[in-house]
């Protein structure tokens, strides 16, 4: 049967479990503004019962800690939400830099405007057919294509320089990388040793940063493993981290490209499209700026070609028949034509106006050269048709970027509030905890005080005592 001495050591367990749940709560309110706290629930445990006679006697409570609330799947999602977001942002912002790489003038008599260049380009040469021996008009057409050659080729070393800028960044993003997988095996490892079978309370929250951090960098996976471990690897499977090891990304050019290699083996088309930042970067460097540089590059050779090989078919004020040489640097190939195009063309009367053979005051081969405006010279297209695309192309792409990361962003904001409703501690909801917890204790401390009151009655038998 129960005795005053068990039941005393029942209402001690109490007393003690409401302590502890107290000190639960007020580390709770402690860590109120600490953003990576999980806040923690008091978690109770009934004692094994004492059967005498086949009845059983209660032997208290247990307070076996803090619990932290946690949803892991929901975790799970929001980093992979987080990576797509991060991806999609990177996309975003490295393609507005590149849009805006053709709209800056570049020098003090830019237009900052490749289109509006064409157009006055071509605009000089026709102006030309009406006065084709006009020294002024003459200079016009070569002041007209310094400035599209000077756009055309500042623009093609702005987008190789955001390419430079661009491995800059994944750089340092693949050093923070490495400092964080190197994190998470430690955490790991600390958390197989001390937590293998429950929550890992602040470790498990430091463990949880870091893969926040991490997610927004690089794609990845995450496999639990034994005792409460984790493995982390790429979204196409490498391994970076696991409990007490990680393999850190090495970086390493390859013309005149940052690479990333994962034990020796180069793994940067698989990581660009895994997301993170690291993803969104490596699309917009090795994808993007690629093909507009190209479809720049397959713009000025088109031009440069089309333009020099009709001026070396008239008839010059220099008396050249044939031959008045070039007015636009003649490219070698399509590739590079863009940082190349410059006008070498310095007297004016090299501009062949007039038809092989024709007097100076002919202009049927500057027409001609006035008409390249509207021929599919550039891939199919007229030149100003051929850029309006290719501007056209990169506003869609910018466009489509931006939607993906706000809608992305939304979805990463969703996440994050459901994980604080259940996760970020409520100060009112504590502090009903704590009158709770308090009530509790004053209760176990009034019987305590009864059984004591009681007990010191049994001992001095004959006397009277009064129980309050």
């Amino acid at each position: 049967m129960g005795t005053i001495s068990s039941a005393l050591n029942v209402i001690t367990s109490a007393l003690n479990a409401d302590q502890g749940a107290l000190d639960v709560v007020s580390n709770n309110v402690a860590n109120a503004s600490n953003t990576g706290y999980t806040r923690q629930v008091a978690n109770w445990q009934e004692n094994s019962p004492i059967y005498v006679n086949g009845v059983g006697y209660g032997t208290g409570v247990t307070m076996t800690g803090g619990v932290s609330q946690r949803d892991r799947i929901l975790n799970q999602r929001l980093f992979q939400q987080q990576q797509a977001s991060a991806s999609a942002s990177a996309m975003e912002s490295a393609l507005t830099t590149l849009q805006t790489n053709f709209t800056v003038a570049s020098s003090s008599t830019s237009s900052g405007n490749i289109g509006t260049d064409i157009t006055n380009f071509f605009n000089s040469l026709t102006q030309l057919e009406t006065s084709p021996t006009s020294n002024p008009l003459r200079q016009q057409v070569l002041s007209t294509a310094t400035v599209l050659a000077g756009d055309v080729s500042g623009t093609a070393n702005s987008l190789s320089a955001q390419q430079s800028s661009l491995n800059q960044s994944i750089t340092s993003a693949v050093s923070q990388v490495n400092t964080l997988t190197a994190s998470l095996a430690q955490i790991s490892q600390q958390i197989q040793s001390t937590s293998p079978t429950q929550d890992a309370g602040v470790l498990e929250d430091q463990r949880q940063n870091d893969l926040s951090q991490l997610s927004q960098l690089i794609g990845i996976n995450l496999v639990t493993t034994e005792n409460n471990g984790l493995s982390v690897t790429t979204t196409a499977g490498q391994l970076l981290a696991t409990s007490g090891n990680s393999i850190a990304l090495a970086t390493g050019m390859v013309g005149g490209t940052t690479h990333i290699y994962l034990n020796g083996t180069d793994i940067t088309s698989q990581l660009a499209s895994g997301g993170g930042q690291i993803g969104g970067q490596l699309t917009v460097r090795d994808q993007v700026i690629p093909s507009t540089l190209a479809s720049l590059d397959q713009l000025a050779y088109s031009i440069s070609t089309q333009v020099n090989t009709v001026n070396n078919a008239g008839t010059d004020l220099a008396g050249d028949n044939g031959g008045a040489g070039n007015i636009f640097a003649a490219p070698t190939a399509v590739s590079g034509s863009a940082a190349g195009m410059s006008v070498v063309m310095t007297d004016p009367n090299h501009i062949a106006a007039a038809g092989l053979g024709n007097g100076t005051g002919d202009n049927s081969n500057i027409v001609a050269m006035a008409n390249l405006a509207n021929q599919s010279i550039v891939s199919g297209s007229s030149p100003s048709n051929y850029y309006s695309n290719l501007i056209s192309t990169l506003g869609t792409a910018v466009s489509s970027a931006t939607t993906a990361s706000t809608a992305l962003g939304a979805s990463v904001t969703q996440l994050q509030n459901q994980i604080s409703a259940l996760s970020s501690v409520n100060l009112n909801e504590e502090a009903s905890m704590m009158q709770q917890y308090e009530r509790s204790y004053q209760a176990a401390s009034q019987a305590f005080t009864i059984l004591n009151t009681i007990m010191a009655s049994a001992l001095n038998i004959g006397v009277e005592t009064a129980v309050a």
